[in-house]
């Protein structure tokens, strides 16, 4: 069973997400309820349509969806903790970004508990190009599904509370380790007086072309073998000397590229020398 269209939502937490998921809910239709600590933050969405409500306890019981994006757990345990008899019979949604832990933890709050991730910006909350990743209760996920779809593309990974914000953590680390490589080849090329801006769309063509790899070295770490289909990992050792030799010379700080050769380095003294990159993974768990 799915939610009817003019589902009932309240938003606790308006920042600029919480701001942005309020304006969806209203957008597609359904009676929206809004809370914040500093009420002024609700004036655009409640001329809008949004019931600003007077308090916490008035929030959650205005509907049977209590969606909650705060600035952390303690925010949420400290807004929410005294509130268990409202959320008796809800659902509650977690967008707060945190640990699996904290997930964990927070959805003692009640039996109907999702958590959640947002990987998007506020400005494309409501669109298919937003996707968020969902986790626990899956009866009410189910529920609620429809109404949730109403922020973006919706995923759900399991009852395990605390997958959407491994999910997470581990998107963001991918996006953190692409970004600093290009900052890192922006900063060497513009020794070399190339701009970003030119260097840019050769990037991007080349982290088009490397996410092929991603695939062929999923299958490998789930075999646990890694065979050297492309280059063995000693041969991506011996140009990884140059980046950080280039770096040196062009003044430009090597910990990234040092960091990365490093890394390589213990993986070949644990005896991957003849495997693929793929192999890095096993000094990431420890074992090598």
């Amino acid at each position: 069973m799915t939610n009817t269209p003019d589902e009932s939502v309240t938003v606790i937490g308006l920042g600029l997400m919480g701001q942005a998921l309020a304006a969806a809910f209203l957008a597609a239709g359904h009676p929206t309820t809004v809370w914040n600590r500093t009420p002024g933050k609700a004036a655009g969405l409640v001329e809008r349509g949004a019931v600003l409500a007077p308090s916490v306890a008035d929030a959650v019981r205005a509907s049977s969806l209590v969606v909650v994006c705060l600035t952390d757990a303690d925010a949420v345990r400290d807004t929410l903790g005294a509130h268990r008899a409202e959320l008796a019979g809800r659902t509650l949604v977690n967008l707060t970004s945190g640990t699996s832990g904290e997930a964990r933890e927070l959805a003692a709050l009640t039996a109907s508990y999702v958590d959640g991730a947002i990987m998007a910006v506020p400005e494309v909350i409501g669109s298919p190009e937003a996707f968020l990743l969902f986790s626990g209760s899956q009866e009410a996920f189910d529920r609620h599904r429809d109404s949730l779809g109403r922020l973006g593309t919706a995923t759900f990974f399991g009852t395990d509370p605390g997958l959407a914000s491994l999910y997470d953590v581990a998107l963001l680390g991918v996006m953190w380790g692409t970004l600093n490589a290009f900052l890192h080849g922006a900063a060497l090329l513009g020794e070399a007086k190339v701009e970003a801006s030119a260097f840019a769309p050769f990037a991007t063509q080349w982290v088009g072309s490397v996410t092929g790899f991603i695939t062929a070295y999923a299958a490998q770490i789930d075999r646990g073998a890694y065979p050297a289909e492309d280059a063995t990992l000693e041969t991506h050792l011996a140009t990884m000397k140059y980046l950080v030799r280039e770096s040196a010379a062009a003044g430009v700080d090597t910990e990234w590229p040092a960091r990365i050769q490093a890394l390589t380095e213990r993986a070949i003294e644990g005896g991957h020398a003849a495997t693929s990159y793929a192999s890095l993974v096993e000094v990431f768990r420890g074992r090598a």
